[in-house]
């Protein structure tokens, strides 16, 4: 469909740059809907110094952009209901500021509050060390930190489009470097006006001449209001299993959750959903404990046969949050995951496209509509549960 209207918010490659915009229906007579606003600008002070942010609201979904963090997500608001979390990281964190390898390579914690942030696109997981070739074609050994380092590279170019139907901010972010890795991001964010959703397409390109390896992992985080005692965590099972012996002891409770529990340490379960048959599409929500309000992720397998759900319910100031996880692999350390035949090789030139959407749900009948679509779903599964972690998951 033609556009309406389309923008360029920044184009390193032309110097281009554009700050402190606002504009919305009343600026734009040749759309139909009313309503809708967009809105960039650049945060100041503290550790959110530089940061650029492009707001978008549909008229029903609002939502928040960081370009500065490879176009992650902030937080969202849909019918008065906020959906992200309260980490005790207050404010979007510039990644001048991070330093990845901190802490045994758990830097990246120091800049995690996003409502949809990305993990990859070389590596993505536990941190942990891995051999690679070195500039002289000798193994090398590197130390990988924790969910690799797209999430903390700024977007080169950013831009708008704006069409009768819809919304889409497209970015492009590169993580590169001379014998190494040489991937491009290249992501559309779409929102139809006045709706509660929005989707994520991103394709990954190896901008390089050699085999690259490839990793992607969403982390889609939920604290208050949606996660609290009693809520939910529903979909269509194929097999799960505890992370590890810690998880296990949470196993007879894995998809239900409890109040903000002071000291809590964190659960992980691993799994494989059932999906549609020709489409391979699947799904996994969050419910309130009431049953009218959730947050759904629709996707394929064939672009994520894993799912990871991360549960984190300590005290509010510790971070109370639950992590829905599509992925590409688990979040293992990559050795490990290479072992399992689970990281992808993009040969040179090739690319990967992927896709994720995100629906708001605000009544009690829209919530059991999706309920009935998960229990139809899983009937073409048993589901087997185990008690204990597997081999194929994670080892024993």
């Amino acid at each position: 469909m033609k556009p309406l209207f389309t923008t360029t918010f920044l184009d390193t490659d032309n110097r281009r740059r554009l700050e402190d915009v606002f504009f919305d229906a009343s600026m734009l007579p040749a759309c139909p809907e009313s309503g809708w606003s967009v809105r960039t600008t650049t945060l100041r002070g503290g550790l959110q110094e530089g940061v650029d942010v492009v707001e978008i609201d549909n008229g029903k979904l609002s939502f928040a952009v960081l370009p500065t963090r490879g176009m992650g997500i902030l937080k969202a608001e849909s019918g008065g209901t906020r959906f992200g979390w309260d980490s005790p990281v207050k404010d979007p964190v510039h990644p001048a500021f991070i330093n990845l390898q901190e802490r045994g390579g758990l830097g990246w914690l120091k800049g995690f509050n996003e409502w949809i942030v990305r993990c990859g696109l070389s590596s993505m997981g536990a941190p942990g060390p891995d051999v690679m070739v070195d500039n002289n074609g000798n193994p090398s050994e590197e130390f990988l930190n924790l969910h690799g380092r797209i999430a903390n590279t700024p977007a080169r170019k950013v831009g708008l489009e704006i069409t009768p139907e819809e919304m889409i901010l497209r970015g492009e972010v590169e993580e590169t470097m001379l014998f190494g890795p040489s991937l491009r991001l290249t992501t559309e964010i779409r929102t139809a006006f006045g709706t509660g959703a929005l989707t994520i397409n991103d394709t990954v390109t190896n901008i390089g001449n050699q085999p690259c390896e490839h990793q992607l992992l969403y982390h889609v985080n939920y604290g208050k209001p949606l996660l609290e005692k009693g809520a939910r965590f529903l979909a269509p099972l194929k097999k799960m299993a505890p992370r590890d012996a810690r998880a296990a002891e949470g196993c007879k409770r894995f998809d239900r959750y409890g109040a903000p529990t002071a000291g809590f340490v964190e659960q992980v379960y691993f799994m494989e959903l059932a999906a549609k048959p020709r489409s391979r599409e699947t799904l996994a929500m969050l419910r309130n404990a009431a049953g009218n309000l959730a947050s759904v992720l629709r996707f394929s397998i064939r672009d994520f046969p894993c799912f990871s759900l991360w549960k984190n319910t300590a005290a509010v100031e510790d971070g109370y949050v639950t992590g829905f996880e599509p992925g590409t692999a688990y979040p293992n350390a990559r050795q490990f995951e290479r072992g399992q035949g689970r990281v992808i090789e993009l040969p040179g030139g090739a690319s990967r496209s992927t896709s994720l959407t995100m629906e708001t749900l605000d009544t009690r009948k829209a919530v059991q509509t999706v309920e009935k679509e998960i229990r139809d779903l899983q009937k073409r599964a048993t589901p087997k549960l185990h008690s204990q972690p597997i081999p194929k998951f994670s080892g024993p």
